[in-house]
């Protein structure tokens, strides 16, 4: 049996991640029924020695050359947007989102995983040195060219999607349905930016989750676990979480996970697929037992007092 709303995040494989464990990671959670795989084609220029990324967009390649087969049972999401020009000069150096870009990007991206289309295409940094109506139209052909199923944007600011879905829609082209953000069960505090979160619009907000609510939108989030702060010992939660709406949602998480006899992460991932609207979380980690931990969560359905519990905690 498939499940449509597990997403694995290939971001580290080729890098942090060897071939071997990625090829394993990989088969497992499509063996669990696991159908989308995101990646990028800047992953992962910063754990690279050369500065630059298509590390993971090759081992995907490899992967699906290696099982044939392969491509017609998964879904495939990458993203262009990011790489950098220059490898000293991140994030002023990238490539950005003008039309011609996006085209040249994604063509490197296709080579890299060595398939003639992907199932969903991400504008992954806002540019604003473009007009955003020039990047709708460049997706959007690329949506009738058939070379992407779909379009998305990952870390954009809500009334940026807007107007690139007003162009779309204005113009008979396709227009975003899907948006990639960071989220999590904690929220950090007003204003604050977690550790390692270097996009100014990275964090999912209530505006954002309503938007994509009243417009149809799949929400995708990237660090559901807090790079596993949530169960690891030797993880701690960013000081961008510090603050009283933490110590009540954490009272209320331990309580639920105590209650379900489950790591506090794994509700943690049961709490936002199951909730109104449900957000798919992005399962990362590096080991197999982590990944089946995560599928685990992805999985189990909230009993609905557990989730008023948890809801209550985290107006």
């Amino acid at each position: 049996m498939t499940n449509p709303a597990l997403v694995l995040g290939a971001m580290k494989f080729g890098t942090e991640i060897d071939e071997d464990t990625s090829f394993a990671l990989l088969d497992r959670f499509v063996e669990a029924g696991g159908v989308w795989i995101d990646t990028a084609d800047c992953y992962s220029f910063w754990a690279s020695e050369s500065g630059y990324g298509g590390q993971s967009e090759l081992v995907l390649g490899r992967w699906l050359a290696a099982r044939p087969g392969m491509r017609d049972r998964v879904l495939i999401s990458t993203k262009v947007g990011a790489e950098p020009l220059d490898a000293s000069d991140w994030p002023a150096s990238r490539e950005g989102l003008s039309a011609r870009v996006i085209r040249s990007a994604f063509e490197g991206s296709l080579q890299r995983l060595g398939t003639d289309r992907v199932d969903l295409l991400w504008a992954h940094m806002e540019d604003r040195r473009v007009p955003i109506e020039e990047s709708a139209d460049a997706f959007s052909e690329l949506v009738r060219s058939g070379a992407t199923a779909r379009v998305g944007t990952s870390n954009h600011p809500a009334w940026r999607v807007e107007r690139a879905r007003a162009r779309a829609i204005a113009t008979g082209g396709h227009p975003v349905d899907a948006m990639q953000l960071s989220r999590s069960y904690l929220a950090p505090r007003p204003g604050a930016q977690p550790e390692g979160q270097n996009h100014r619009f990275g964090m999912m907000s209530d505006e954002q989750v309503d938007y994509a609510h009243e417009n149809g939108l799949e929400l995708w989030a990237y660090t559901p676990l807090l790079s596993g702060a949530y169960d690891n010992p030797g993880k701690r939660i960013a000081t961008a979480y510090e603050h009283p709406g933490t110590e009540r949602r954490l009272a209320a998480l331990d309580a639920v996970a105590t209650e379900l006899g489950m790591p506090r992460g794994q509700v943690v991932l049961a709490w936002m697929v199951g909730g109104s609207p449900s957000i798919m979380p992005i399962l990362g980690g590096s080991k197999l037992e982590q990944l089946d931990s995560a599928l685990q969560g992805v999985t189990l359905e909230l009993p609905i007092e557990l989730r008023e519990r948890l809801d209550a905690a985290a107006p």
